[in-house]
């Protein structure tokens, strides 16, 4: 692997969604990473996480959709409401967040915790 950044940027830009979603790793808290001793893990919809900056900084809420595409995460506590009753999400990059309690329904998700690495 190249460490050009041109290279490394073309290939954020270019990267197959599969390869996507291991990049939008986001950061445990303190508790959960001492719980499954891993410092981050892919974001899922159901994840509730608390937002680190920006402009809802230290607001919780429920991550409603990932976009994988522009590497985005919606959550229920980052929204406003619109004149015509809508909600609508402000996109946070995966950096700004650290998830505070994992949706854990998921049984693949599960094997994939407590797998040791």
């Amino acid at each position: 692997m190249s460490k050009q950044p041109r290279k490394q940027r073309k290939a954020m830009y270019t990267a197959p969604l599969h390869k996507r979603h291991n990049s939008m790793s986001v950061a445990l808290s303190e508790e959960l990473k001492e719980e499954y001793e891993r410092r981050s893990i892919p974001v899922r919809k159901g994840d509730v996480v608390e937002i680190l900056r920006g402009d809802f900084k230290n607001e919780e809420g429920t991550v409603e959709k990932i976009d994988l595409k522009n590497y985005r995460v919606m959550v229920d506590g980052a929204s406003i409401q619109k004149p015509d009753g809508n909600k609508l999400y402000q996109p946070i990059h995966p950096s700004n967040l650290v998830i505070v309690d994992l949706y854990l329904d998921d049984e693949k998700r599960n094997i994939a915790l407590n797998r040791k690495v």
